[in-house]
């Protein structure tokens, strides 16, 4: 018997990118929730921001934070310790790369070379996150609550971008575009989270596993890439990311429609 897992990313795939709302899922999430397929959102959201909206999502199960800085497994999840973790704040954490602190001291090293072209996410005000991202005050401090990588708001030109993702590269960083920010962190991404939760899924239940990935935007290819089955979602803002696998799904419908749509054809549910 072969178990499947679906990853998804969250803004601009089961969320709507402009409201938010994931109501256009809710048949599937429930359909799924009643067959035991796990959900496993798989963001660049902070734990913080997770929490709340898994509650109200009703998804209680393994969650990927900040680009696959780190996976958070429910103790009860698996009948074991999962491998290479730590006990952090009730769930069983497994890190892939160093705290913010440490990104944040690389961004001021480079500063200099790139007066008024950025923002970076530590130094915004509640109003400035409001503005950049659409959230509410509330979601905007949870927002803030960053372990791992910091986000940068790009205001200047793509050739000026071309030059500071060069730069922080060369320091270490492996930045990130999503769909509002360049992520700067270290040598994770979805794809490899999604590769170490499902070989220990596959371990710790002597199972065979099958992986979905659901994603809108460059952030998401090694994700989409690393998956099994991978399946762009439409995006209102974005063209589809360029994905170097045979076999990829592209929705017709944007957001949580066309994550309700591609999971609804592809599990026959």
């Amino acid at each position: 018997m072969t178990k499947t897992l679906v990853f998804t990313d969250m803004d601009g795939t089961l969320l709507d990118h402009h409201t938010y709302s994931f109501e256009a899922a809710k048949p599937t999430l429930t359909t799924l929730a009643h067959k035991g397929i796990p959900v496993i959102p798989t963001t660049s959201k902070t734990f913080a921001e997770l929490q709340p909206l898994r509650e109200k999502i009703d998804l209680s199960g393994p969650f990927i934070i900040e680009n696959g800085a780190a996976i958070y497994i429910p103790h009860g999840f698996f009948k074991q310790k999962p491998t290479g973790t730590v006990w952090v704040d009730g769930y069983w954490c497994k890190s892939f790369i160093s705290n913010k602190n440490y990104w944040i001291k690389l961004l001021e090293k480079i500063a200099n070379d790139f007066v008024g072209e950025f923002t970076q996410f530590s130094k915004m005000s509640l109003q400035d996150i409001q503005d950049a991202t659409g959230l509410d005050e509330s979601s905007a401090a949870l927002a803030a609550k960053r372990q791992f990588g910091e986000p940068v708001l790009w205001k200047g030109d793509e050739n000026k971008k071309r030059d500071f993702i060069k730069a922080i590269r060369d320091r270490g960083a492996y930045p990130l575009e999503g769909g509002r920010f360049i992520h700067v962190s270290g040598n994770c991404d979805k794809g490899q989270a999604l590769q170490w939760l499902a070989k220990e899924y596959q371990k710790q239940t002597e199972t065979d596993v099958r992986t979905f990935a659901l994603g809108d935007g460059n952030n998401d290819v090694a994700m989409l890439e690393a998956a099994d089955v991978a399946i762009r979602i439409l995006s209102p803002v974005n063209p589809p990311p360029e994905i170097q696998k045979e076999e990829v799904y592209t929705s017709t419908l944007p957001g949580p429609r066309g994550w309700n749509e591609m999971l609804t054809q592809l599990l026959c549910l």
